[in-house]
């Protein structure tokens, strides 16, 4: 006999499962859609999976479809997630055919941020999540499979199908600009089959980085420098010194939370300099990512390539493309990388045309690493002195240099304060500062405080480089100063990609930059074009060289 509490029951189980396919198919996977106006969204999929379950019932074929669906609607779950995340950090969605190296860097990152054990909490709660949302998926579409559901009903449920489908295939293709559907008919759509969306979007997404990198390989082996000749000979004996400061973008200038602290330093900085005898011209360049992944834009100055993903990064790592480094070497140039954010080897740097590379271990720091960030700045231009720019005159090559500050990378505490050069020594003064202060899992908790020390980090970095700058005015190089990249959107708070340029040495060599566009001093004109990164290298020749004019 069936009675009241029975039936209670089994609707309790339906409305649940209903519950749980209903959440995972409206789960956004941008952080302005993760609001409570998101559970308004008919998922147009709903219906269409509990016709199928219905129609199905128990047995064979439907345990197959169950486990099919189960696996997909997972596997989007998740790719929404790292699409979130990647939003978060780099303001553009996940590319799996790019980006799963992004994991291993998030593991490391997280690690410096909030430690190993809450990085490992995390990492096992996230594994705990995905388990869990595969249960009780299976579960949802079981409780609908196994509904005992009379003939008619599931005749109604074929029915269904046809349109419920035809409604998801119509929102599909009006979302994706497929066909231009009529304006009485979108507004008739009650809803949004928007985790379908995300699959066929994904499958396409692969497909066409697939073909774009095919294009990219083509595209590398035409390079219009190749021949060019002689290179750099504008600089003579002067070293060239490429310096990224990580995380400096326009948001230093045009953020209010930034633009006075940062824009005063760089004043202070033109002043000094200017006084010492030693001209100044600033301009942009636009990076080809947001937030993170540094190496894309050392590499798209470096080869002259538009190095937008991990795809094609590896691309130009396969090609023959002449560097900027291997220009400098045919000339008789030393070239040297300095990474001090590199606890590991890093083989692909053999690709790129460097003599030396010195990375973290390499560089003699016995200080205490400042969480994530494993040495000051100021320890970094000094280890580049003694390394490199310290032998006697007329004992050593002019040097090419790439330079990679971290100071400025996330999470930016604790900031040590900039000290007198000769007492930087091998490092081991910064220890007391390097523990200072609230830890990261502390002031990551309120982005306020997270800006701030933001705006204190790049400031430390820039103040490093003036003084830097300042210390070798007698016998100067020729510095280019750029950003690698703005800070995750939630820290740059403006839009676009811009990072500033500043070049400082000698005022001959300083002015063939006038013919770019860049205006004297270290206030970069807002209203100045920006250079993508990929056009660095052929400009830098062009203005450093007779032969590539």
């Amino acid at each position: 006999m069936i009675t009241a509490a029975m039936i209670r029951y089994a609707l309790m189980r339906l409305v649940a499962a209903t519950a749980i396919l209903f959440l995972v198919l409206i789960q956004p996977n941008h952080p302005a859609a993760m609001t409570w106006g998101a559970l308004a969204l008919f998922p147009l999929e709903l219906p269409v999976i509990l016709a199928a379950l219905v129609v199905l019932g128990r047995g064979r074929a439907s345990a197959m479809f169950r486990a099919a669906l189960v696996a997909v609607l997972l596997v989007i779950a998740v790719l929404k997630t790292a699409d979130y995340a990647t939003f978060i950090a780099f303001n553009r969605g996940f590319n799996i055919a790019v980006d799963l190296s992004l994991v291993s860097a998030a593991w490391t990152l997280g690690q410096g941020t909030i430690g190993m054990p809450l990085a490992a909490l995390a990492v096992f709660a996230a594994s705990v999540a995905v388990v869990l949302s595969g249960v009780a998926l299976w579960w949802a579409t079981g409780v609908w499979a196994s509904l005992s559901a009379p003939r008619p009903v599931r005749i109604g449920a074929v029915v269904l199908l046809v349109p419920a489908v035809a409604l998801a295939v119509a929102e599909i293709g009006q979302a994706r600009r497929a066909w231009n559907l009529p304006p009485e008919l979108r507004a008739a759509i009650p809803g949004a089959a928007f985790t379908a969306r995300v699959g066929l979007e994904r499958v396409a997404q692969f497909r066409d980085t697939r073909a774009d990198l095919a294009q990219f390989r083509a595209a590398a082996a035409l390079d219009p420098m190749r021949k060019a000749e002689p290179l750099f000979d504008h600089l003579g004996m002067t070293d060239l010194i490429l310096v990224y400061v990580e995380s400096y973008g326009r948001s230093s200038f045009e953020n209010p939370l930034y633009r006075d602290t940062h824009t005063g330093t760089l004043r202070q900085i033109e002043a000094d300099l200017g006084a010492r005898g030693l001209a100044m011209r600033s301009g942009w360049a636009t990076a080809p990512m947001v937030g993170g992944q540094s190496w894309l834009a050392h590499g798209s100055v470096a080869t002259g390539l538009w190095l937008n993903s991990q795809g094609r990064y590896r691309a130009a790592l396969a090609s023959d493309r002449q560097t900027l480094l291997h220009f400098a070497q045919t000339e008789g140039r030393r070239t040297v990388a300095i990474k001090p954010a590199h606890v590991f080897p890093w083989p692909e740097g053999d690709f790129f045309g460097f003599d030396a590379i010195y990375n973290a271990a390499d560089l003699g720091y016995q200080g205490d690493p400042f969480n994530w960030v494993t040495m000051p700045d100021q320890f970094t231009m000094t280890a580049l002195d003694r390394l490199e720019r310290d032998q006697p005159q007329g004992t050593r090559t002019p040097l090419v240099a790439q330079v990679a500050l971290v100071s400025s990378h996330a999470p930016w505490v604790p900031i040590p304060p900039l000290i007198a050069w000769e007492a930087v020594g091998d490092g081991s003064i910064f220890s007391q500062w390097a523990n200072e202060g609230d830890p990261p899992e502390v002031v990551w908790r309120d982005h306020d405080r997270v800006r701030d020390q933001f705006r204190l980090a790049v400031d430390y970095s820039l103040q490093v480089m003036g003084s830097w700058a300042a210390r070798h005015a007698d016998d100067p190089p020729l510095l280019i100063m750029l950003g690698d990249h703005e800070p995750a959107r939630f820290v740059a708070q403006v839009p676009g990609y811009d990072v500033p340029i500043h070049v400082i040495g000698p005022p001959a060599l300083v002015d063939r930059f006038a013919d770019l566009g860049w205006t004297p001093g270290m206030i970069p004109d807002p209203a100045t074009q920006s250079l993508r990164m990929d056009g660095l290298r052929d400009a830098l020749l062009g203005v450093l060289s007779s032969g590539a004019q």
